[in-house]
């Protein structure tokens, strides 16, 4: 799968958020090994640290159903530059090994970096 329809498909998880307080909409869609796409968006809460990010959507969603093995996630929102993931979706995705990250903006904008360099310090089992 291409990095556009990535982003194509976490723009479209992006339409279903909830996003009531900030009005700030983001889509998340991950890509398996086995070729999957699981997609999410955000979820608020008027009590805040209850909300769950997109890309945490997309990716419990994926491991819900028993997925294990990730190519690439992408993520999109509504920013001047290409939408960088909270500290807690960048712990997750190193939990899962999420080797490809894809950042895009509603303007066309893409980054994509890898892991080891969106997350050099990161917590690991080792």
């Amino acid at each position: 799968m291409e990095d556009k329809e990535l982003i194509a498909a976490a723009k479209k998880y992006r339409e279903f958020s909830y996003s009531p307080y900030s009005k700030f909409k983001v889509g998340a869609a991950v890509l398996t090994k086995k070729g999957n796409v699981y997609g999410g968006c955000n979820v608020e809460n008027s009590s805040f640290p209850m909300t769950n990010c997109a890309e945490r959507t997309a990716i419990f969603k994926a491991v819900s159903e028993g997925e294990r093995e990730f190519e690439a996630i992408a993520l999109i929102a509504d920013t001047p530059e290409p939408c960088s993931p909270c500290g807690a979706c960048r712990q997750v995705m190193v939990e899962f090994k999420i080797p490809k990250i894809i950042m895009a903006n509603m303007k066309g904008d893409v980054q994509v970096v890898t892991l080891e360099e969106l997350m050099p310090y990161a917590f690991t089992e080792f």
